[in-house]
């Protein structure tokens, strides 16, 4: 005869990774309308970000701020330098080292790009506390992921 199991645990219901999936997509198509007239993706946004207040990262660097690792991140990369926003050169001190740093084009979106933070915050239904409990709770799950805590190793 066949043991019954309760497969409970794989219903998408019961799945914290569901609603941070969905939520994350949800949030970053939330931009599309507001980076498309700047002709710029998500991802390309979030470098700016990095770049207008860093001016000048390595690309390692920025895949550890960013969570992308550089597959992901040097076609996009090339794609910027060529529109004239940024400039990639490697480190005379160490050849493997790739710096990228943003130009005056680059830096000029900046000020296109500064009421997009606003109006993406006026469609997420959520307090200011709420929304910072929100970051810190996904900031704590991003530096610890992957790692055992004691809310998570079965006895």
């Amino acid at each position: 005869m066949e043991e019954l199991c309760n497969y409970d645990q794989l219903k998408l219901e019961n799945q914290l990774c569901f609603p941070l999936y969905a939520c994350a997509r949800k949030i970053v198509n939330l931009y599309t309308p507001h980076l498309k007239p700047l002709g710029l993706t998500y991802t390309q946004y979030i470098v700016f970000m990095v770049l207008w207040e860093a001016k000048s990262i390595s690309v390692k660097d920025l895949c550890k701020k960013l969570y992308l690792d550089s597959g992901t991140l040097t076609p996009l990369l090339k794609k910027m330098e060529e529109a004239g926003y940024i400039l990639r050169a490697r480190c005379h001190e160490d050849e493997r080292v790739v710096t990228v740093t943003i130009t005056e084009e680059g830096m000029a979106l900046r000020e296109k790009a500064a009421e997009i933070p606003a109006k993406i915050g006026m469609c997420v239904p959520l307090a200011p506390e709420e929304a910072m409990t929100m970051y810190k709770l996904l900031y704590q799950v991003l530096n610890h992921a992957g790692e055992p805590t004691e809310h998570f190793v079965e006895e």
